[in-house]
């Protein structure tokens, strides 16, 4: 199967996951409370820019951590790691909205689990990314925004 098959096969499982589940969550039976509004607020426009931001990944979207293109244009041009920002606010907004005080055990090991993910991709990532994009990186301790936006 050619690799940009397999990338779009892997897109649409991932909008039918996370469209199913925000679904069950909003659509639920019994009364609409104030966590269930402002959860579905955060899921819904999280998840959309979720899919902005893989969409704006393009060729450049790998499963494992690979040095490809740098992308610096859209979401990428504010953010630096757009995708885990939108999935955890998508997380967290079904975790609100479903009303459960257990739920949120869920983001005490989701939370760990991207920071490891994020640190390994940022290793292996850096030499490659090196030569095609030349001193990219921040100081210690700069914030989370995109080496190349512009605070104004």
């Amino acid at each position: 199967m050619p690799r940009n098959k397999k990338i779009t096969s892997l897109l649409v499982l991932q909008f039918c996951v996370v469209v199913i589940v925000i679904s069950i969550v909003t659509f639920r039976r019994g009364e609409w409370s104030n966590a269930r509004w402002v959860g579905s607020c955060i899921a819904m426009p999280a998840a959309i820019l979720f899919f902005v931001a893989r969409g704006q990944l393009g060729s450049s979207f790998s499963v494992t951590p690979q040095a490809g293109a740098l992308v610096t244009h859209g979401v990428y041009a504010k953010l630096r790691n757009p995708i885990y920002v939108f999935s955890g606010l998508t997380l967290v907004g079904v975790l609100i909205a479903w009303h459960s005080r257990f739920a949120f055990l869920l983001l005490a090991v989701v939370i760990p689990v991207q920071v490891f993910v994020l640190t390994r991709k940022r290793r292996c990532l850096k030499p490659g990314l090196a030569m095609s994009a030349g001193n990219i990186e921040r100081e210690p301790g700069s914030s989370g925004l995109h080496p190349n936006y512009q605070q104004t």
